[in-house]
């Protein structure tokens, strides 16, 4: 029977072909299209990420800005420069000078006050010393062995809701109330120190001997007034002729330069002060000018005729604490004036022409090197907040506006060791606050980054080698029904949040592996060779036995021997930590093995993040071995090669591009893995390899940090750039194993 296909009929049927062959072709166009712009919106998104992050960070690597905001002229016929300095915000200027007098200057120029010291009849100033910049305070010695103690002080009011600035100079001694000579001499060359409770005063006697007075006060109930207790002594071995004399903050210790030696002298016990050390500054061809202390008064800062500044400080040794040469700053020019921020390293110096140079010590940047109109400075100081610099040179005192925020970081301080204030040799340390007013923030990213390949490497350590191996066993042996079941168990446990596992590995499983760890090291050493005894015995039972386990279920006999060996290990961990250990493991690894154990340590780390990393191993690897074409093994098993050489020189062979994806993927996952790393190790930024031992890593780092920075700040952009880190640590990896992957692809694609 014949169907005749009338020509209306093929015209309807052709049309509707048409359309349809149309309605496709528009879809893939629009498929196309929509797989393009969301490729292109991924690599925006990325480039978005990548320039961000150098936005953030760029600022910590720029160099400081200093600009002249206003000078203002003052009577030149007023005694030399004491200090100079400014108020918080930078809108009143201060001179003293060595007379005692003071004067201030609003950045209009108009003067706003001035303050003249009166003393009985008779009696003049004899000596003047300035204490550390943060006390905007200072000294008058009198002629009559009186010491005279002075502050600084601004008061902010709002009237009219506008802020109003008042300057004040606060008298902390009254007449007569600090006597440091008792036979009358004339104070003119001393150093001294204040706290709340009492005062230190080195001075050279009439004699020419150098003395050290403290007194100490004491608030009377009755009368609510301060008595004062004395008490002196004399300073054995002092120079003949002194420099200059410096005494820290703290009552501690007291310096006094002669030439190119420091007398270091230990006063902490005022009664009995002793000669620390003498540093024998001298370099050739080049004198000694001036001694100052760093912010914080732990650092001296040594400048030469020949433009160097040279820092000392502190360094334990044999001998105790001792100072020490610890890195200098060459070319600075003829040095006139030198003066350090209130609170960080930073130092600046202005040369005889005018040269304005700033610098940090602990990251050794020269911040700025630029030429003013300021020859021959008298004095600098620095304002509370470092955002201003007032010099007096040429009768005017300049208002420098100063845009330093990040001196501390430099590329050297984040990746090579640096010698810190009070640490005993260079080192790589992250330590970025304190509670103490003094502390230098510690900016190293190398135990970040160290302690993220640690990680990363004890993860892998224990998740490859079972990933594969289930990767291969799963793909090639396990029969289809097995298989059907474990390939998606052990995907789903990649759907485990990281938390639960990290949870469960800080509160559970790092003290059940302190409590048990020699039945951990058993079970390291007894699994393995417990499935090759199983599978041995398994080899040399009769057949009729084997068949009484259907083959499809063989894998699972396996079960029930890893329960047994667990339970073993676990059962006689007592017995061997008494036999081996002195029944205390921890205390035998560490006092007889020297080494540091920590409860939470890169071990538990290793074990936890491992089974985070298992599923996006196992799956990737298991579906490229899955997939290799069966004609490959097929062939090979028909010319006669056993299973295991056709999976290892054909099946693993190609899908080797597949394995390393795998690898390299759980790799990157256990780079930027961080609540594992957060709640399964101390945090602790050290750097040593050791599996007892904790770390932090950098993306922990930034999940524990970031919420408590400072926007902004040094570490606040730090983070950014530890994050800049790990951003570009994941791209090397990926862009690594493509490479790899497509050059094994082209490599065994002829198989």
């Amino acid at each position: 029977m014949e169907i005749q296909v009338t020509k209306p009929e093929m015209a309807a049927s052709s049309i509707l072909a048409g359309r349809g062959t149309g309605r496709r072709a528009l879809k893939d166009k629009a498929t196309a299209i929509g797989v393009s712009v969301g490729g292109v919106m991924v690599f925006v998104a990325l480039l978005l990420i990548f320039f961000y992050l150098l936005y953030v960070v760029k600022p910590i690597f720029d160099s400081a800005e200093v600009t002249e905001r206003v000078s203002v002229a003052y009577d030149a016929s007023t005694a030399p420069a004491l200090m100079v300095g400014s108020d918080e915000q930078n809108e009143i200027l201060y001179r003293v000078a060595t007379d005692g007098s003071v004067a201030f200057y609003r950045v209009s120029g108009e003067l706003a006050d001035t303050f003249v010291p009166t003393f009985p009849d008779g009696v003049s100033v004899s000596g003047a010393y300035a204490g550390m910049p943060y006390e905007q305070s200072y000294a008058l010695g009198l002629s009559n062995g009186e010491l005279r103690l002075y502050r600084v002080e601004f008061g902010v009011t709002y009237p009219d809701n506008r802020r109003l600035i008042t300057p004040k100079l606060r008298q902390l001694s009254q007449d007569g109330e600090i006597l440091v000579s008792e036979s009358g001499d004339a104070i003119a060359q001393f150093a001294y120190a204040r706290s709340s409770e009492q005062v230190s005063v080195a001075y050279k006697d009439a004699e020419g001997r150098w003395q050290l007075t403290r007194l100490e006060g004491e608030v009377n109930m009755m009368t609510e007034e301060v008595e004062w207790s004395r008490v002196s002594a004399p300073l054995v071995d002092a120079p003949s002729r002194v420099d200059q004399q410096l005494m820290t903050p703290d009552q501690r210790q007291l310096m006094l330069r002669g030439g190119n030696k420091i007398f270091v002298y230990d006063i902490r016990d005022a009664e009995s002060p002793s000669l620390l050390q003498v540093i024998d500054a001298g370099r050739a061809k080049q004198q000694l000018t001036s001694v100052s202390l760093l912010a914080g008064a732990s650092s001296l800062l040594l400048s030469y005729d020949s433009g160097d500044v040279v820092q000392y400080f502190q360094v334990s040794s044999d001998k105790g604490r001792l100072y020490r040469e610890i890195r200098d700053f060459n070319g600075l020019g003829n040095i006139q004036a030198i003066g350090s921020e209130f609170y960080r390293k930073s130092f600046a110096t202005i040369t005889a022409d005018g040269r304005l140079a700033l610098l940090y010590t602990t990251s050794e940047r020269e911040l700025l090197s630029e030429t003013f109109d300021i020859a021959k400075p008298q004095a600098l100081g620095f304002s509370p907040r470092a955002n201003g610099l007032v010099v007096d040179a040429g009768n005017k005192l300049h208002l420098f506006d100063v845009s330093n925020s990040h001196p501390e970081v430099s590329w050297s301080a984040l990746w090579n060791k640096v010698w810190y204030e009070g640490y005993p040799e260079p080192k790589f340390v992250w330590q970025s606050t304190s509670g103490s007013d003094d502390f230098e923030a510690k900016l190293s990213l190398m135990p970040l980054a160290f302690g993220t390949m640690k990680a990363a490497l004890y993860a892998m350590l224990f998740a490859v080698p079972i990933a594969i191996a289930g990767a291969i066993y799963t793909a090639y042996f396990m029969s289809p029904k097995v298989r059907g079941i474990v390939k998606p168990t052990i995907e789903i446990m990649e759907a485990l949040p990281t938390v639960i596992l990290g949870f469960l590995a800080g509160l559970w499983l790092a003290p059940l592996v302190e409590e048990h760890l020699p039945g951990i090291l058993a079970l390291l050493i007894l699994l393995p060779v417990s499935i090759l005894l199983s599978a041995y015995g398994w080899s040399k039972l009769p057949g009729r036995w084997k068949q009484r386990l259907p083959e499809t279920y063989q894998e699972l006999m396996l079960v029930p021997v890893i329960c047994a060996v667990g339970y073993l290990s676990f059962a006689i961990s007592p017995s061997i930590e008494v036999m081996f250990f002195h029944g205390d493991t921890r205390q035998f690894i560490t006092n007889e093995l020297g080494i540091t154990f920590d409860q939470r340590n890169a071990l538990v780390v290793g074990i936890a993040m491992g089974f985070a990393v298992i599923p996006t191993i196992f799956s990737i690897a298991e579906d490229a071995i899955f997939s290799v074409p069966r004609h490959l093994s097929n062939g090979s098993l028909a010319l006669g090669a056993t299973t295991w050489q056709t999976l290892t020189r054909v099946v693993l062979l190609t899908a080797s591009p597949g394995i390393f994806s795998a690898i390299m993927m759980g790799l990157g996952r256990a780079v930027g893995e961080t609540m594992i790393v957060l709640m399964a190790t101390g945090n602790t930024a050290i750097m040593e390899w050791s599996v007892f031992e904790g770390m932090r890593t950098l993306a922990a780092n930034i999940a524990v940090e970031m919420p408590e920075s400072a926007i902004g700040s040094s570490h606040y952009r730090v983070l950014f750039l530890a994050a800049f880190v790990l951003f570009i640590f994941t791209f090397i990896f990926n862009t690594i194993a493509e490479v790899v992957r497509q050059r094994l692809r082209e490599r065994y694609s002829s198989l």
